[in-house]
């Protein structure tokens, strides 16, 4: 399968299929989380409609990609789902909060494994291209701000 093949078919498999304007802007480069247009509700995951005012007018904001660690794990095996990433363990998730857009969490791998890693660190994030070991999918990587 070519990239967008898996990439499509992974989308077709999980949730509810609003997140697909996230992976289309990371796949340009740029980081957008959505935004319902009528009452500035940030969102993440995305919905199609609005959970606070119902609003069907979502729109996909381009942020700054900087947070903070909300909660992080080590990875030290895998299972099969995630087999591509075998050659990375071990590897550390985290789950970024973006207080400049409301409070949202975004998912992520952070570089390396900072000796004072721990909740409330400031992060920075790029996009790092679509790959087989991300199945496809242009991903946001997490590092340590300076």
């Amino acid at each position: 399968m070519r990239r967008g093949e898996v990439a499509a078919t992974a989308r077709m498999r999980g949730g509810i299929g609003a997140d697909g304007p996230f992976w289309d802007a990371l796949e340009n480069g740029e980081f957008r989380i959505a935004r319902c247009r009528n009452c500035h509700t940030w969102m993440m995951p995305a919905h199609f409609r609005c959970g606070t005012c119902g609003s069907w007018e979502i729109g996909w904001e381009e942020v700054a990609p900087k947070g903070v660690v909300y909660a992080w794990t080590r990875n030290h095996m895998v299972s099969d789902v995630l087999k591509e990433r075998r050659g990375d363990l071990p590897y550390v998730t985290v789950l970024v909060e973006l207080p400049h857009a409301g409070g949202v969490r975004v998912p992520g791998m952070l570089v390396g494994d900072p000796p004072d890693l721990a909740c409330g660190m400031p992060v920075n994030g790029t996009i790092h291209p679509a790959e087989e070991r991300s199945r496809g999918y242009a991903t946001m990587v997490w590092e340590a701000a300076a």
